[in-house]
């Protein structure tokens, strides 16, 4: 089993050493493409030249379905540039993928604050009760099952909540790593926690029943 890792990179000069600190101990063991959307900080100076570096349109759905469409692998592990994955990833997605055609890992935050923990509670509550998964949680898929999906749609947001309601409908199963990926709580910090918590509930809501994803992208706002 082959396991390409996605990362779609735009202006996180901020968070990619950590993510490049994590992938040391799998960089054997998967294939790894960086798709940059145009960076105009210095992410792509560091990122190093062992890795294959993609370049394509701004937008994570354009970036992730570049990189799915250039890659070789069995399966495809989408990763967020802001995450650190443990040390045996490709051995937890492996473990999942013996079972089930689609996955991610349980998400954690290095935070301590009780809102954080209660928003890692409530995100992988809802992989189990909802069969939902988001993109900050690592989303993994067999390369088959992802174009019989269509990709991810080309949406300005919401592209990873599109994606995983679109497997839902399929009837797909999902599966969760034993162990957990860390994601950067940066979106929290910058709006309180409590606050921003009610903004994506209320964002999701939105999308569900039709608002103008435009509209929705606005709210959203771009943290970096």
């Amino acid at each position: 089993m082959k396991v390409s890792i996605i990362i779609p990179v735009y202006n996180e000069e901020k968070t990619i050493r950590k993510l490049l600190r994590s992938l040391e101990p799998v960089k054997e063991k998967a294939e790894i493409l960086f798709v940059d959307g145009k960076s105009t900080d210095r992410s792509l100076s560091l990122i190093p030249r062992e890795y294959t570096v993609l370049q394509g349109a701004k937008g994570r759905a354009v970036q992730m379905n570049l990189g799915a469409e250039k890659s070789s692998g069995d399966v495809l592990f989408f990763l967020h540039c802001d995450s650190e994955i443990p040390s045996d990833a490709i051995e937890q997605i492996e473990a999942v993928m013996g079972k089930y055609r689609a996955g991610c890992f349980g998400i954690a935050f290095h935070s301590k604050n009780i809102w954080m923990k209660c928003c890692q509670i409530i995100s992988n509550h809802r992989i189990k009760d909802r069969k939902v998964m988001f993109g900050d949680q690592g989303i993994f898929i067999r390369r088959k099952l992802f174009f019989e999906a269509g990709g991810f749609p080309d949406l300005p947001i919401m592209e990873d909540y599109q994606f995983s309601l679109t497997l839902k409908e399929m009837g797909v199963r999902i599966g969760i790593t034993r162990k957990r990926i860390y994601t950067s709580d940066r979106r929290f910090r910058n709006g309180g926690r409590l606050r921003v918590m009610w903004k994506m509930n209320r964002l999701r809501s939105m999308y569900r029943k039709g608002a103008d994803i435009e509209k929705i992208a606005d709210l959203y706002r771009d943290v970096r």
